[in-house]
């Protein structure tokens, strides 16, 4: 189970900032699960909207830092960084629930377990957790795509 710093994770994901929700792997058992850490501070673009009076964290925006953790867990199990040649794209989110605000100050931990992998299709179950609180859980279905497959519409 390794973990993976800021500069590894920009290895296995093509997300940059303002798009880039992982800050670090805290432990990876490819094939099985991983653990990510999103630090969630004042300084996030869309705290200015979302909302000045009361800054929370958008739920899709967690559910998008779960599926983050979901690739890399992915990549890692194939043996894979992300490169031009392919995609990481959401198929499906089952059963999200959202369970209390996140704001800043608050340290996200992401915990994805793979469920099942067929082909190129990845089922994960995905946890996000403030302290020991669940704040949000969604079942994600994502695919690897190659780019020659997506540009000719296969």
């Amino acid at each position: 189970m390794s973990s993976m710093d800021i500069h590894e994770v920009l290895e296995y994901l093509p997300h940059r900032y303002p798009f880039l929700l992982i800050d670090r792997v805290l432990s990876c058992e490819p094939g099985k699960s991983l653990s990510a850490v999103k630090n969630v501070t004042i300084n996030e673009p869309f705290f200015s909207g979302h909302f000045p009076h009361h800054p929370v964290m958008p739920g899709v925006l967690i559910i998008e830092a779960l599926a983050q953790a979901a690739a890399i867990l992915s990549f890692r199990t194939m043996g894979h960084k992300a490169d031009d040649k392919r995609v990481y794209y959401f198929v499906g989110i089952d059963r999200a629930r959202f369970k209390r605000p996140v704001g800043p100050g608050d340290t996200l931990t992401l915990e994805v377990e793979l469920k099942r992998h067929a082909r190129s299709m990845w089922i994960f179950s995905g946890t996000a957790r403030v302290n020991d609180a669940v704040v949000t859980e969604a079942e994600l279905m994502c695919t690897i795509r190659s780019i020659d497959d997506v540009k000719n519409g296969d």
